[in-house]
């Protein structure tokens, strides 16, 4: 249990610059797989990402945003007022220095060669809706297998 939600990572982001839903989506999903890998624990609660077409997404915060159009950026949400603890808060600003100058579609194009999100669609045509977790151990191995150069 985390004191935390996706929502408190989203807005932590958000804070840093208005941004599209899909790079929103794509970083929150960069700040949930590294922290299993990194923290080798959960970040936050509704942290569950599904292997969509255009990269992982968490439906919780989807549903959140649905209703803004592909283009248009989102701002914070003011009713947010997390505070992370230092630990969190660096971890996250070191998510942001490694993704945060990137685009939506970069980053979704990166994740499309990432084994987590491959491994989540196998079976599913390139077009063809899947809501299939990303499984939270494949996203450990793999990030974990990154940040300790393959030694572990």
């Amino acid at each position: 249990m985390t004191d935390y939600d996706i929502f408190d990572v989203a807005n932590w982001f958000l804070a840093k610059e208005p941004m599209t839903h899909k790079k929103l989506q794509k970083l929150c999903y960069y700040a949930v797989a590294w922290g299993y890998a990194v923290l080798n624990r959960e970040i936050c609660e509704y942290s569950e990402f599904q292997a969509w077409v255009h990269g992982p997404v968490s439906k919780t915060l989807y549903d959140r945003y649905r209703g803004v159009q592909f283009w248009e950026k989102i701002t914070p949400n003011d009713t947010c007022k997390c505070s992370f603890d230092k630990e969190l808060n660096s971890f996250l600003q070191r998510v942001w220095e490694t993704y945060g100058d990137q685009s939506g579609d970069s980053l979704e194009l990166l994740t499309h060669i990432e084994p987590p999100w491959k491994k989540a669609r196998k079976g599913c045509g390139i077009d063809e809706k899947c809501t299939t977790p990303i499984n939270v151990a494949a996203m450990k191995k793999y990030y974990r297998s990154i940040y300790t150069g393959g030694n572990e």
